[in-house]
């Protein structure tokens, strides 16, 4: 990559690692816990959950995200720590966000309290835990597992800026690159990975890429990406 390429990429990190970019995307959920939870209102459990929750639901045009992840919590009264340890849940055949239905909500829900009945933080926990034991979805080693990388970057990075940074014993330095079409895309195009499968090994490769630029906090290069993007570079 040209010192030109990389420039740009360090100043739209700083540029777009920004909560003004983010007023209308699903980080702004388990914001909102996160800020309470600094001043001791909720517990670290509720911004862990609304994190997952919005993760989840974190496909397709970001109005739709925010309007839909809204209904979910309105259904949790946002209180969700209390809410899946009810176990009360809606669990209807109909949609809550897409071809997401409130059926599929209401089973991660009754994992997450299966989870919270054996410890009191999700942190310490891999992709593939979260993948099975959370989602619901068969083991898949390959997989890039988008939405849990993205939720980790979320709960992990701590510049006091976008992310939360409310998993205080975990390392920025181990995060993956949250890797969607957008962003294999953006990173085939700059030359941060010359493979087309979407999968876990091109979603490393990337992120051993943004690290040469980022050492030790590779995913702040995910607003790099998203930068180039909104910069009209794609």
């Amino acid at each position: 990559m040209d010192r030109d390429t990389v420039d740009k990429l360090l100043e739209w990190a700083e540029t777009y690692n920004d909560r003004r970019y983010f007023e209308e995307d699903p980080i702004i959920f388990p914001r909102h816990f996160a800020d309470r939870y600094k001043r001791g209102e909720c517990c670290l459990a509720d911004v862990e959950i609304a994190a997952v929750i919005a993760a989840h639901l974190a496909w397709g045009r970001r109005c739709m995200i925010v309007r839909d992840c809204k209904r979910a919590f309105d259904e949790m009264d946002w209180k969700p720590y209390d809410y899946i340890m009810k176990s009360d849940y809606r669990d209807e055949d109909c949609s809550l966000h897409r071809t997401v239905k409130w059926s599929e909500f209401a089973g991660i829900c009754s994992r997450l309290r299966k989870a919270y009945g054996q410890t009191s933080s999700l942190e310490n926990m891999g992709q593939q835990w979260f993948r099975t034991e959370v989602y619901g979805q068969k083991p898949d080693p390959k997989a890039a597992n988008k939405k849990i990388n993205m939720m980790r970057r979320w709960m992990v990075r701590d510049d006091g800026k976008v992310d939360l940074g409310v998993w205080r014993n975990s390392n920025p330095a181990e995060l993956v690159i949250p890797l969607d079409v957008h962003v294999h895309n953006v990173a085939t195009a700059l030359g941060l990975t010359r493979r087309n499968p979407k999968d876990l090994v091109t979603a490393l490769e990337i992120t051993a890429a943004l690290n040469e630029i980022f050492p030790g906090d590779p995913c702040k290069g995910d607003f790099a990406l998203f930068g180039y993007g909104v910069t009209g570079g794609m």
